[in-house]
């Protein structure tokens, strides 16, 4: 139930106090107020929990479980790619976090300092990792000595602290946050090259196959790679009610710069000494922020059955004279017939709140597919299935169970895709001129320009775009580029366009 009504307060009559107390129903829509529909949707789908410290979030159960989910699938990935897991200490001595240059005036802003113990201060002051190449490269240094001990491919999963402070959102924006960074050394380029790209479609298959998002693969501008990187690649989403594109994960080649730095050579296999190529690459929490915008609406979360906890809610619909122990005990049934079968089913046996209440609160919390079972059910030996996504029902026969709920749950998974796929090609759109490219920016557009690929051109665009809803900047060069006639011009520039790139507002 949504609508700006409940928001009022004052004058209460008892709906308004019911309404309180089931905590049921957003007070924002999705298309009137999204910022404030997105709190209201991670808290009320017990997603997050606010803290007292402001940027700082409570990961609920509800939450962890689809990153636990997507980290089954990147990790077993990873592995086969012959990466091993470790863990780096969260605190960095600042000789060494000041060692890159560039990479850390990216950072400087946000890092957060240790200063005391207890009552006193300390002598050096400590950083909290906002991410761990300087971390981990002095050690890479000590474990690399000839061409035998490369690559050497790890990751870590931990928690990064950046300490933002505009507008800290819940998952999206946040100051510590969790994430897996992945951190590999080659003897040639050419092995960091094609290391780079396959963790890329990993993190594309994060996103479409588990989280039902389309995302654009390709490269960010030099204005906007990694700090002390050699190039950046980074899988795209764009959020249509918002007009803002989204960065969904980073894959980098580091090139030979922190190597540099950092003295991590090796004796190659003619003896002579050489400097190695590096990547980093990381995908976070947002991933979930990401999925919450996309496919939420004004009854709440949105579930992709692939990352959802809870695939399949079983719920009672007992009348007066029903045989209210049997519907019980065929909800039961239910439940432990889908489990045998790998899908995550639980039945809510609750008897102080009505069916009503339990289908809004679990239609809040996003699950993919309610099974109700009431008296003309059991009868008929039979269950009404109803789907979150789009709320069409079906009767299913008890006998074909299984077959027909991964079925559905399969649809829902495509058509989640499909529908948020419909939604973000509706909103490109290709200009060719400056004046095309504003007017396309106050309509939210995800916009397809020709650009000269020149960094003062693309800081030029940054400033005659600054005003209150922030600039528009390059997104992404995407790997599949449309044809470019000769002759097309940078509509910035109007210098000979050099590739087609993103561009928007972002996150």
């Amino acid at each position: 139930m949504a609508g700006g009504e409940q928001k009022k307060s004052g004058g209460g009559g008892k709906k308004k106090e019911v309404k309180k107390e089931t905590g049921l129903g957003l007070s924002f829509t999705k298309d009137e107020n999204f910022g404030e529909w997105y709190s209201e949707v991670v808290v009320n789908g017990e997603m997050i929990e606010y803290y007292d410290i402001s940027g700082c979030y409570i990961l609920r159960p509800w939450a962890i479980s689809i990153w636990e989910n997507m980290q089954t699938f990147f990790d077993a990935e990873i592995k086969k790619m012959k990466v091993k897991n470790c863990y780096f200490p969260l605190f960095v001595s600042p000789g060494v976090l000041q060692k890159e240059k560039d990479h850390i005036e990216g950072f400087a802003p946000e890092v957060a300092w240790v200063t005391k113990s207890g009552e006193s201060e300390l002598e050096v002051p400590i950083a909290i990792r906002p991410t761990s190449e300087t971390v981990m490269y002095p050690y890479y240094s000590k474990w690399i000595r000839g061409h035998r001990d490369l690559p050497l491919k790890l990751n870590q999963w931990c928690n990064v602290v950046r300490w933002e402070f505009s507008n800290p959102t819940p998952f999206i924006r946040s100051r510590e946050f969790l994430w897996q960074e992945g951190h590999t050394a080659f003897a040639t380029k050419e092995e960091a090259d094609t290391e780079v790209l396959q963790i890329l479609e990993l993190y594309r298959r994060i996103y479409e196959e588990f989280l039902a998002i389309p995302v654009t693969k390709g490269r960010k501008s030099e204005l906007e790679k990694f700090a002390g990187g050699l190039y950046t690649t980074s899988v795209e989403a764009f959020i249509p009610n918002t007009g803002r594109g989204i960065q969904g994960a980073t894959s980098h080649c580091l090139g030979q710069n922190f190597a540099k730095m950092f003295e991590i050579n090796f004796e190659n296999e003619k003896g002579e000494k050489a400097m190695v190529w590096q990547n980093s690459w990381a995908y976070s929490t947002r991933t979930i922020g990401v999925m919450v915008m996309v496919h939420g609406d004004d009854k709440g979360l949105v579930l992709p059955p692939k990352v959802a906890a809870l695939q399949v809610i079983v719920i009672p619909v007992p009348y007066k004279d029903a045989d209210t122990q049997g519907i019980f005990d065929a909800c039961a049934a239910t439940v432990a017939t889908l489990s045998d079968a790998g899908i995550c089913a639980e039945a809510d046996l609750r008897d102080n709140y009505s069916p009503g209440w339990k289908y809004s609160n679990w239609e809040m919390k996003g699950v993919p597919l309610r099974i109700e079972i009431g008296p003309r059910d059991l009868a008929n030996n039979q269950v009404r299935a109803v789907r979150r996504d789009n709320g069409a029902k079906t009767d299913i026969s008890r006998a074909s169970l299984v077959e027909q709920v991964k079925e559905m749950l399969d649809k829902i998974q495509q058509n989640l895709f499909d529908v948020a796929k419909q939604k973000r090609d509706a909103c490109v759109e290709v200009v060719k001129t400056w004046e095309e490219f504003v007017t396309a920016l106050g309509q939210k557009k995800l916009i397809l320009a020709p650009w000269c690929d020149e960094e003062e051109v693309e800081k030029d665009v940054k400033a005659r775009t600054k005003g209150e809803m922030g600039a528009a900047k390059s997104l992404c060069t995407p790997f599949e580029q449309p044809e470019l006639p000769e002759g097309t011009k940078c509509f910035a520039s109007g210098k000979p366009a050099k590739k087609w790139t993103y561009w928007g507002r972002s996150y």
